[in-house]
């Protein structure tokens, strides 16, 4: 079992789907810290400490949208897992798209999983808890 709680960095631009992620995390066994931005930059601007997230904690998990504004999801995790002080932290991108490419690409980039955002609300509330559950109570994770 996880012996604080988890923080969670959620990056996504669509507003009901933070809510809906942030819906599904409240209904699960597990409490966690969610933190959210909305594009790639602020992404960014959070794992790096700067300007108004200078206080920021790293995050033990990302939930990675691909389609943001500006600087996409495979370019921030790039970046992520370009940097040897982030490239530890797991990402996973959930998304809408179920294209070959970005599926290939984005574990070319190193995603630790490719998760389609399901249509249904039940089966969205399944994924989140099967996330949780698999990252915070299965997996050892390194130390931050």
């Amino acid at each position: 079992m996880y012996s604080k709680f988890p923080e969670i960095l959620l990056i996504e631009d669509d507003p009901g789907d933070i809510e809906l992620t942030r819906k599904a995390l409240n209904k699960a066994k597990l409490a966690i810290k969610l933190h959210v931005v909305m594009d790639g930059t602020q992404a960014l601007a959070y794992l790096y400490k700067q300007g108004e997230y200078a206080d920021s904690q790293q995050p033990d998990l990302i939930l990675l949208d691909l389609n943001l504004p500006g600087m996409n999801g495979q370019e921030v995790l790039q970046q992520i897992k370009g940097d040897d002080d982030l490239k530890q932290i797991p990402v996973v991108m959930l998304t809408t798209s179920e294209a070959q490419e970005d599926i290939v690409k984005s574990y070319d980039l190193g995603a630790n999983c490719y998760l389609k955002k399901p249509i249904s609300l039940k089966e969205f509330d399944n994924i989140i808890e099967a996330l949780q559950d698999f990252w915070f109570s299965v997996v050892k994770l390194p130390p931050p």
